[in-house]
């Protein structure tokens, strides 16, 4: 309803005292000055000012309207220089996104590294699954994501480009006293009479199923557990095996194991997605991604 051009020279009428006085601080004319304050208070539905011997001052409508004028001028001044910031990369926020695994140690660490370079960026992490990180990116709440292509491949996303950041194998996670918690590797067939202890299982779609169709079995049974401590809990009891990515190896308990499989299609590559015009900020932070990653910080 009221723009903001009508708002600023609200605000600047009040602190004069007068449009005379208003005009001359804005380079604008006297008759300028009323007319738009007239349009204004039409706007309005009433006057705005009341009319003194000398200049004026706000009626209650006026000061109504003169704290939201305000309020709304502030907030978009600071925008502005958030925006500024932004785009020139000097500090700002910086929303960035991580599936599960990846906030385990690769995203934390490179975020450390990072307020180390760049103090003077606030990173707003947010968690959640490929395809929302990938939507959040086209739809420009985040500046970037760290995405995996595990399950079901990596979607495109309208302006999303990627980058692969690291290869991150799937190993497999044995309680200590299990029978092969010794071997150095271990054949995926040696473990076909194992329970898996597994979110989701499907004979087309998941590394899981691929692999034991590889290794010639189905598993006998599916322990359907979704989070990681729920996982660990079952293969600590002995109940069950299950597949762990090396991004999760920081995070396993100290009476479990983690075995290599003999099978080198069981990884999952790992990239860093950023929109079609990325911040400068949020490429400072891939590069940090990047040093990570090739100095193994947070990985394996």
């Amino acid at each position: 309803m009221f723009d903001i051009a009508g708002l600023r020279l609200l605000v600047a009428v009040a602190e004069a005292g007068s449009f005379t006085r208003a005009a001359d601080t804005l380079n604008y004319t006297q008759s300028a000055v009323s007319r738009r304050i007239a349009s204004l208070e039409q706007q309005a539905g009433g006057p705005l000012f009341e009319r003194l011997p000398r200049g004026v001052r706000l009626n209650p409508a006026g000061r109504a309207l003169h704290r939201t004028a305000t309020e709304v001028l502030d907030r978009l001044a600071r925008a502005g220089r958030e925006l500024a910031i932004l785009h020139t990369g000097q500090g700002g926020l910086l929303h960035a996104g991580a599936f599960g695994t990846a906030n385990i140690a690769l995203m934390p660490s490179a975020l450390r590294a990072f307020h180390g370079v760049r103090p003077d960026v606030d990173v707003v992490a947010l968690e959640g699954p490929t395809a929302t990180l990938m939507d959040r990116l086209a739809d420009g709440t985040l500046d970037l994501a760290v995405v995996s292509d595990y399950p079901y491949g990596l979607a495109p996303a309208d302006g999303v480009t990627t980058t692969v950041l690291c290869e991150d194998e799937l190993l497999v996670a044995l309680p200590r006293r299990h029978r092969l918690a010794g071997s150095e590797a271990i054949g995926l067939d040696e473990l076909r009479d194992e329970p898996w202890v597994q979110n989701a299982y499907d004979d087309r779609a998941t590394a899981l199923a691929d692999a034991c169709a590889r290794a010639g079995f189905r598993p006998r049974r599916i322990i359907r557990i979704a989070e990681w401590t729920g996982k660990f809990g079952y293969v600590a009891a002995g109940l069950g095996v299950a597949l762990v990515p090396s991004l999760a190896a920081w995070a396993v308990p100290g009476d479990l194991v983690l075995r290599r499989v003999d099978d080198p299609a069981l990884r999952r590559t790992i990239h860093v997605a950023l929109p079609a015009t990325p911040l400068p900020a949020a490429l400072a932070l891939r590069d940090v991604l990047r040093a990570s990653v090739a100095q193994g910080t947070g990985v394996g």
